[in-house]
């Protein structure tokens, strides 16, 4: 693991410093502090967490990339979040609510492929070590079953591509999305329950199914933070016209993507937007991951298969990404609890005034 020094140089020069006040001077008390003292130990741990959490060699000097992944990536996540946590108490509280709070919905939304799945374990880790209990939620557990979705395609949207398999506004179970999140908010307290169901990819030849009541995830409170991950969360519609000028099936995502909006707006505090410079990396990542679904002896879509898949995201991307990555806000958070990361080709923190 690095040195404190060197571990401060990492923090302080990534994408992420200004806006946890670790580019700050000695004595400016922006954010969380200048590094240094009790916050630079506390970084140092945690930073070791991460290491033994990714698996990397405790023996060996962190790669540029190990490093960035630390202190560029995840650590200074986890610390803006636990920052987006104490202002949500304190907001609660100042709001005359009676303790204890609800958890924090931290939505984070990123691009498939790019790394959601390591970034919340890598989180839930941390939290952990913190003493802090996080629950996650994928948007992926939310999809209809492999029968609905059937039924979506052939019934009530034949035709359109957009709508044949899971993945865009519409194949999604939204009161049962609902349903968990108010469950998993009044988690605050000890012994009040929750159930987060889940979903298995590599069902019927890996077009899914939502996974058996049996193997859902129990919750027992007391829940501090829910960590709530999609591909298309914070995506606000674009109307009709605009919709159709990118793809002819589109509209009819886009009329049903108002109905996640007023979720994510009732729910999500805080948000963490993941960018990427291209999109079409997608298909790259998700080839990636089919590979090793089928080295590890599960089912999963041929390359024909991934390329025809991820084709029918494309067009929301295209409409939708656009408005998540202005800067305005997202789901009705205002920027400021709002954290923006961009990614490259490699899934590395993009440097600042870096390609």
């Amino acid at each position: 693991m690095a040195s404190g020094a060197t571990a401060a140089a990492a923090l302080a020069g990534g994408p992420l410093a200004g806006r946890l006040g670790w580019d700050a001077p000695a004595g400016a008390g922006a954010g969380a502090g200048p590094l240094g003292g009790a916050l630079l130990e506390r970084l140092l741990g945690l930073g070791r967490r991460l290491g033994e959490q990714l698996k990397f060699d405790p023996e060996a000097p962190l790669s540029v990339a190990q490093s960035e992944r630390i202190f560029h990536y995840y650590l200074p996540v986890y610390m803006w979040v636990r920052q987006q946590m104490a202002e949500h108490a304190k907001a609660y509280a100042a709001a005359g609510g009676q303790p204890p709070a609800p958890p924090l919905v931290l939505g984070i939304s990123a691009p498939q492929g790019c790394g959601k799945t390591t970034l919340v374990s890598s989180l839930e880790g941390l939290f952990a070590h913190e003493g802090v209990r996080a629950v996650s939620a994928s948007l992926d557990d939310f999809y209809l079953t492999f029968a609905e979705q059937r039924q979506l395609a052939e019934e009530k949207a034949p035709g359109n591509p957009l709508l044949e398999l899971r993945g865009n506004a519409g194949s999604h179970d939204l009161t049962l999305w609902r349903d968990t999140l108010q469950a998993l908010q009044r988690c605050a307290g000890p012994g009040i329950r929750a159930r987060v169901p889940r979903y298995d990819k590599s069902q019927h030849g890996g077009r899914g199914d939502r996974a058996p009541e049996a193997e859902w995830v129990d919750v027992e409170g007391p829940v501090d933070v829910v960590l709530l991950e999609g591909w298309m969360l914070g995506f606000e519609p674009v109307g009709a016209e605009r919709a159709g000028e990118v793809h002819p099936g589109l509209p009819a995502v886009d009329a049903r993507l108002g109905a996640y909006c007023k979720l994510w707006e009732e729910f999500v505090g805080s948000w963490v937007v993941v960018k990427v410079g291209d999109p079409t990396w997608v298909g790259e990542w998700r080839l990636q991951a089919e590979h090793q679904m089928r080295a590890a002896g599960k089912p999963g879509l041929s390359d024909e298969e991934v390329a025809d898949f991820v084709g029918r995201y494309m067009p929301a991307y295209s409409a939708y990404l656009p408005g998540l990555y202005a800067g305005g806000g997202v789901g009705g958070a205002p920027p400021g609890r709002v954290l923006e990361l961009e990614l490259d080709r490699q899934r590395s923190p993009r440097r600042p005034g870096g390609a």
